[in-house]
């Protein structure tokens, strides 16, 4: 506080110790780091609330890590071990066989926690990708397909 008791900004620069595993909205309580107190007193503490930095891959909810894994048609219908990327590095992961886009896979305690605590999962949501048909030949293999795979995706929403 000022002289005239009016409340004043001060930067400074406090180096400070981030918990591993702690999750967005968590605080970390600095003692002795806030304003000082009143008529002289020993300074309060400063609370910092934890955000976390948007990540091309990753998204976080809570101590779960989720990832959209693109998965090629093939994959999704005979099964495949695709290699998967975690927060602690690639595991191969098995796609079952039928798969579909949206399903999602659950890999245990590879998600965000704390040390000496029972971490969360990834959840990898699949999603299908279309190979391109860019030339005739492509467009040829997908005109046959379409012959010798009579299917409909949209049979359940007709009647």
């Amino acid at each position: 506080y000022d002289a005239q008791g009016r409340l004043r900004t001060e930067h400074r620069r406090i180096q400070v110790k981030i918990p591993r595993g702690i999750t967005a909205g968590k605080r970390i309580r600095l003692s002795g780091q806030g304003a000082p107190g009143r008529h002289g007193g020993v300074p309060g503490d400063l609370y910092l609330e934890v955000q976390l930095k948007p990540h091309p891959l990753f998204r976080v909810e809570g101590a779960d890590v989720h990832l959209t894994l693109p998965i090629a048609p093939w994959e999704a219908a005979l099964g495949a071990k695709v290699k998967t990327p975690t927060l602690a590095g690639d595991v191969e992961v098995t796609v079952p066989a039928g798969a579909r886009s949206e399903q999602k896979l659950r890999l245990k305690g590879r998600g965000l926690g704390p040390a000496g605590k029972k971490p969360g999962d990834q959840i990898v949501a699949l999603q299908i990708v279309l190979p391109p048909a860019d030339n005739e030949t492509q467009q040829a293999f997908y005109r046959d397909m379409a012959v010798r795979m009579p299917f409909d995706p949209r049979a359940s929403l007709i009647s």
